[in-house]
């Protein structure tokens, strides 16, 4: 970590964690979305909130996106992205069935672990899928095997697991989770099943690992840490908890910089600040901003990794954008 000085004048500094904001797959989602736009024409309709940001949406709605639950809700014949988070098998039958053009948007690193899902399946594995219930990634990964897996959501219910066959089991995981209680699920399922067997390679992503070690960094130093991110942002709610767990004095969720309570403020001389893997870093420039407004004049960006993953655009979206410059310069 970057030794940090406060400046003399006020003696308020930020620390600044880096990596923050958007990650690889997030960036390709809205750029899918607003490459669309550009190509067809508004409106598109995207199943779920392409990515877990209240500002994000509320923008791709004004360029003309509508969002919606399910297929059913879109016009037969119209096009459809499915968001980053992943859907089920089923999802993209529906989309056949009402003669959808359909986008894939779906984060490369969740993929993967269907991927995972579906091999481990075909070998007839029990397959342990840790993550959140209820959650659109949970519930995509799980449609792809659902009589092989069970969900466990987090280490207490590790204890009600049941497998067929204990020498024929495997943990995956949702990829946007903390990555310390996930292991302490893991090693909790293990007392129960020493023959439980490991993803072939990490299944929380990379920007997740990332954006939590940056802040670990920094907690024990602030006062308070400030996270920006959506409330339904399982990755954003985690850097919260990862901040208090390593010794922030307090840690806040906040979507934009006029959420901040100046109380949270009072008696700070030292703020960290981060942002989940789905929010736009025009959103962190306006709370330092704010920060700065209220005597935090002295930002140090703390870094720990430097990201330069990147994903290219869905296939059936590269093909017509391509299609459509041959076509122009005809």
């Amino acid at each position: 970590m970057t030794e940090v000085q406060a400046t003399p004048q006020t003696g308020k500094r930020v620390l600044l964690a880096k990596p923050r904001g958007y990650c690889a797959g997030v960036d390709r989602a809205v750029q899918t979305v607003e490459e669309a736009l550009k190509l067809y024409g508004a409106p598109i309709y995207v199943r779920k909130q392409i990515v877990h940001n209240k500002h994000v949406v509320r923008t791709l709605e004004a360029r003309g996106a509508i969002f919606v639950e399910e297929n059913e809700e879109v016009p037969e014949g119209a096009t459809v992205i499915f968001s980053a988070h992943g859907v089920a098998p089923e999802v993209y039958e529906q989309a056949r069935a009402r003669s959808l053009k359909a986008i894939d948007a779906t984060c490369p690193l969740v993929t993967k672990v269907h991927q995972e899902a579906k091999r481990f399946a075909a070998e007839d594995y029990d397959i342990l899928l840790i993550g959140h219930e209820g959650h659109e990634e949970v519930i995509g990964t799980a449609g792809e095997a659902p009589e092989h897996i069970q969900l466990v959501d987090g280490p207490e219910d590790a204890d009600r697991i049941t497998v067929r066959n204990p020498e024929k089991v495997v943990w995956l995981s949702q990829t946007t989770l903390s990555v310390d209680e996930t292991m302490e699920t893991v090693a909790r399922l293990k007392k129960r099943l020493p023959m439980l067997q490991s993803p072939p390679s990490d299944d929380i992503c990379y920007a997740t690992s990332n954006r939590q070690h940056v802040v670990k960094e920094i907690a024990a130093d602030c006062d308070v840490v400030l996270v920006v991110g959506s409330r339904n942002s399982s990755n954003s709610v985690r850097l919260v908890e990862v901040a208090l767990d390593a010794g922030a004095r307090a840690g806040h969720l906040i979507d934009y910089a006029a959420e901040i309570d100046d109380a949270w403020l009072a008696g700070a001389r030292t703020v960290g600040l981060t942002s989940g893997a789905s929010v736009p870093d025009e959103l962190v420039m306006e709370v330092l901003d704010h920060l700065a407004a209220r005597g935090f004049t002295d930002v140090e960006e703390v870094v720990t990794a430097n990201e330069r993953l990147t994903f290219s655009l869905p296939q059936e979206l590269k093909r017509d954008m391509k299609a459509a410059a041959a076509a122009g310069r005809s």
